[in-house]
């Protein structure tokens, strides 16, 4: 483990970098700083990459089931979605909010959670049902952090506008209608992964006899969550309400799920130790 240690932190001190330069780059225009944000954040994600590829090769499996993994896989899914962001026009804050969500997830795993936290041991003849769960609540998040993103950079344009402050930061932003758009999009993206993660979760549930599981904290407040999120679409395709208005629900949201994500702790179905 100590040579995986090694990887991880060089590539959380790369994160940092990329997070600098891509910050520097925001603060002034400078092709050059975006450019090595982003080279280091190719070599960020082949340094996860190897990491996995390793972990695969040693437990002879997916690493997926302890909330390291988790944390780990969402980094490593941000770090992919930021470099496809990366080519496209006008994506330099995209990129840097990315990439603090990313980088914060990777810090946070470095510092509170090590691998062998938390296993799903007790929860043996459900293993394919929990890793598919896991698998589409990761993509599902990933998505959502997405909306937020775009939310966030809608709330930032709208009041800079607003306020007619104008200089080259707003410029480098797509515009209100854009921005509403890929909130939206990315929103509709997760919030049927987050749907479907919890149904197959509920088979996991049920198939392991564990139904007082479906009063447990963590499983009612994911379904507010979800709730927050379904509203979101409906209020967004019915047309009855401001951009800005929709901007808050998708950070509100996201905002809810960070929060739910921490109730882990107090959780008996993420308690994935077992019996």
């Amino acid at each position: 483990m100590q040579y995986l240690n090694g990887i991880y932190d060089a590539a959380l001190l790369l994160y940092a970098l990329s997070l600098l330069f891509y910050f520097s780059d925001c603060l002034k225009r400078s092709p050059d700083r975006k450019r090595l944000g982003t080279g280091l954040l190719v070599f960020v994600g082949l340094l996860q990459c190897a990491g996995l590829g390793i972990r695969f090769y040693e437990e002879r499996g997916l690493p997926i089931f302890t909330p390291y993994d988790f944390l780990f896989w969402f980094s490593f899914t941000i770090v992919l979605i930021s470099l496809v962001q990366s080519f496209m026009r006008r994506s330099e804050f995209t990129v840097l909010l990315l990439s603090v969500a990313g980088f914060s997830a990777f810090l946070l795993n470095r510092v509170w959670l090590t691998a062998e936290d938390h296993t799903l041991q007790s929860w043996k003849a459900v293993h394919g049902w929990l890793a598919m769960h896991i698998i589409l609540a990761n993509l599902s998040f990933a998505a959502l952090t997405l909306g937020a993103v775009f939310g966030i950079m809608y709330l930032f344009l709208h009041a800079r506008l607003k306020h007619k402050k104008w200089n080259d930061r707003v410029r480098r932003l797509p515009s209100l209608e854009v921005l509403d758009k890929y909130a939206y999009t990315s929103v509709l993206a997760g919030t049927p992964l987050l749907a479907v993660s919890l149904v197959v979760a509920g088979i996991s549930i049920v198939s392991e006899g564990r139904l007082p599981l479906f009063q447990d904290l963590k499983v009612l407040s994911t379904l507010i969550g979800l709730g927050i999120y379904i509203t979101y679409l409906i209020l967004r395709r019915s047309g009855r309400r401001s951009g800005i208005v929709m901007a808050r629900w998708a950070v509100s949201g996201y905002g809810f799920i960070i929060l739910n994500f921490l109730l882990n702790s107090w959780s008996d179905f993420h308690r994935w130790g077992g019996e």
